[in-house]
């Protein structure tokens, strides 16, 4: 494999490996350390079947099934495990301007960390390209990327200190209200209370101090509302200044890893005239951030 590093503080491209064949333990165990070290790994020229890219993530960790696949009904997509990450409908259409899911994708938008609304959170997301739209006026699609290890290392000393203890609540409901999208199916609400969070987390792989920041953060447990949403807001604002981010231009065939205990992310506008088809595997972590050590 070969590394070039993409932004002074983080993310890296690697070259010289298919990822549609079967990997041996030493290849995992290197792809881990990049992890460990660069926090996004960009892969291009990697053309996968989904059978492919569960395979290659499930050596990472157990699945996620994700809330579109958890709902039940028809997909585009016939494995659970793969997200689809498209503006395209069951039947391969595009979505219309007023389709509820796509409005909830909306979401994706924001600056966030996936999943991090559940009691156990996800480690790794892996994003592959099949189909992307050329840029237009509209926007080229990128996926910004932000480094929260390095964006608590550049917090004041007393901050630190102040919010080290300190326990968010997530809640996909608050994030997805921030853009106006009420439309939950019955029950999605009961299925998907808040939990909490610790604000800032020991990374067990680079052994660093990181910020645990998501539009799902609604505000600070044990605090007033207002209080602990500003210091969110503020933190957020920190933490995606542009010292901070990196954005990765997409093209078909890449594959993009991220670790979401040490990133946030948002995606960028494109063009919803013509198809765009990214495909996600999500993996799981084994335990509440609350059982990890401060």
């Amino acid at each position: 494999m070969e590394i070039r590093q993409l932004h002074p503080l983080f993310g890296a491209e690697v070259s010289g490996v298919d990822l549609g064949r079967p990997a041996d333990a030493a290849t995992i165990g290197s792809l881990w350390e990049l992890i460990n070290r660069y926090a996004v790994l960009v892969f291009r020229g990697q053309r996968l079947s989904d059978e492919q890219l569960r395979d290659f993530a499930g050596n990472f960790g157990r699945l996620e099934i994700g809330r579109s696949a958890a709902e039940g009904g028809k997909r585009r997509l016939a494995l659970p495990e793969i997200g689809d990450i498209s503006n395209l409908d069951e039947a391969g259409r595009l979505r219309e301007r007023h389709d509820r899911r796509r409005l909830d994708s909306l979401g994706n938008r924001i600056w966030h960390t996936d999943a991090s609304y559940m009691p156990v959170p996800v480690v790794l997301g892996m994003l592959h390209a099949v189909t992307v739209p050329s840029a237009s006026a509209l926007g080229g699609g990128e996926t910004e990327f932000a480094d929260m290890r390095a964006a608590y290392d550049a917090l004041p000393d007393a901050m630190k200190d102040a919010i080290d203890g300190l326990v968010a609540e997530h809640d996909v409901f608050w994030s997805r209200a921030q853009i106006g999208f009420s439309e939950f199916l019955a029950g999605e609400r009961e299925k998907y209370p808040p939990s909490q969070q610790r604000l800032v987390r020991l990374h067990p792989g680079s052994q660093r101090k990181t910020l645990y920041l998501s539009a799902h953060a609604s505000h600070i447990v044990g605090w007033p509302v207002p209080e602990g949403r500003i210091l969110l807001y503020d933190l957020n604002l920190h933490a995606t200044r542009p010292e901070f981010v990196h954005s990765h231009k997409w093209q078909a065939g890449d594959l993009v890893i991220w670790d979401n205990r040490c990133t946030m992310h948002r995606g960028r506008p494109h063009d919803e005239t013509h198809p765009r088809d990214l495909r996600r595997a999500t993996t799981l972590d084994v335990g509440s951030t609350l059982d990890e050590a401060a």
